[in-house]
């Protein structure tokens, strides 16, 4: 090899070393920053659609684009955290008819399988709500950021009577609809 070659290769490869994310052929593993993160759903009642974020949950995210057989989200959420900013339905919902937080605390995701799509990926997981265990599909982008961070954003829908989130009056969907829309925004910070 002579020495342009040898300047050449040894370019490219700091090249190649600096273009390719921190962790490829592997997972990188991330915590959400619960400052900067929000965790939000959208329902519907009596017609009108009404928001709510969850203050306080715990997200563990390993996950890099170029290995998704290894990926995996775990996401805890404090259910009695929910905040709709409306006092009686955040009463009703933390109640034994909907959320029943007395008895099931948290709600729990843990994905299984990735996908990548021309928006940016999918992931299926299981859901663990009101002690009810369903598969619910997400579509998100991960973004990485500077400093070894990213940013996951995305969306999914579930249908709450399928998690039993509707006891007595609530078992219906003449006054609140059955599904509810959910949207996320994590600003992770990499694992020491």
């Amino acid at each position: 090899m002579t020495r342009g070659t040898g300047i050449a290769a040894a370019l490219c490869a700091a090249v190649i070393a600096v273009a390719v994310p921190r962790g490829a052929g592997a997972a990188g593993s991330f915590t959400a920053d619960p400052a900067t993160s929000r965790l939000e759903f959208t329902g519907v009642q009596a017609g009108a659609e009404f928001k709510g974020v969850f203050h306080k949950f715990t997200a563990s995210v390993d996950f890099s684009p170029d290995a998704l057989a290894a990926a995996k989200f775990d996401v805890v959420i404090d259910l009695s955290s929910e905040d709709t900013m409306d006092k009686d339905r955040d009463g009703t919902i933390r109640g034994a008819d909907v959320f029943d937080v007395a008895h099931f605390p948290a709600a729990h995701y843990v994905t299984r399988v990735f996908s990548k799509t021309a928006a940016g990926y999918t992931a299926v997981g299981s859901l663990t709500l009101r002690g009810v265990t369903k598969d619910v599909p997400i579509a998100f982008k991960f973004s990485p950021a500077a400093g070894g961070g990213a940013t996951l954003s995305g969306t999914a829908e579930l249908k709450r009577l399928d998690f039993g989130v509707g006891q007595g009056d609530w078992n219906s969907t003449e006054w609140v609809a059955d599904a509810v829309k959910v949207s996320f925004t994590l600003n992770l910070k990499a694992k020491p």
